[in-house]
């Protein structure tokens, strides 16, 4: 039985998972103090929750949570966790930006939407785009053709009220 104290840490990652889209893993060993500050700061402007936890806890909740067994095996050294609710790229460009600058940490693994990413996939969680890129993709792609539409209509609105105007002229004549 977990101590009290271990227990409220383990509630706490249970609802992290819980409310989470997407959980990254990092293995920041190797990295200085300042250098995980630095990092987590870049976490906090994306609106990221990054923390370090005991990997044992963080599996008692993932097996709680379920849904993560293709994740469980990532949790050895000294690892990080990147917890997102909506930007679920976000964590990714942080990582892969901080990791160009800095040769750390090694990003591990990542749950996506339910969806397992190895550590060779991060260019590709960042790569992603963020849900409001998409959205303003879609819209793009709807009003094209509604603004087509509209010009069209337009187009043959004044020839149609030319031709109503000259049947018109002709009926009173």
């Amino acid at each position: 039985m977990p101590t009290a104290e271990k227990q409220a840490v383990l509630d706490e990652i249970t609802e992290k998972l819980e409310s989470s889209s997407a959980l990254y893993i990092t293995n920041y060993s190797g990295m200085s103090v300042p250098e995980v500050n630095e990092l987590r700061g870049a976490f906090r402007k994306g609106d990221i929750r990054f923390k370090v936890y005991k990997n044992k806890l963080v599996k008692l909740a993932m097996e709680k949570v379920g849904g993560y067994d293709d994740i469980i095996p990532s949790l050895v050294e000294q690892n990080a966790f990147a917890f997102v609710e909506e930007e679920l790229s976000a964590p990714a460009k942080v990582l892969k930006d901080f990791i160009k600058d800095n040769n750390k940490p090694q990003f591990k693994a990542a749950m996506v939407d339910g969806d397992f990413y190895g550590e060779d996939k991060l260019d590709v969680l960042a790569a992603m785009k963020s849900k409001n890129e998409i959205i303003g993709d879609i819209l793009g792609l709807l009003m094209a053709p509604l603004s087509n539409v509209v010009g069209a209509l337009n187009s043959q609105g004044s020839n149609l009220v030319g031709a109503v105007n000259t049947i018109a002229e002709k009926g009173e004549e």
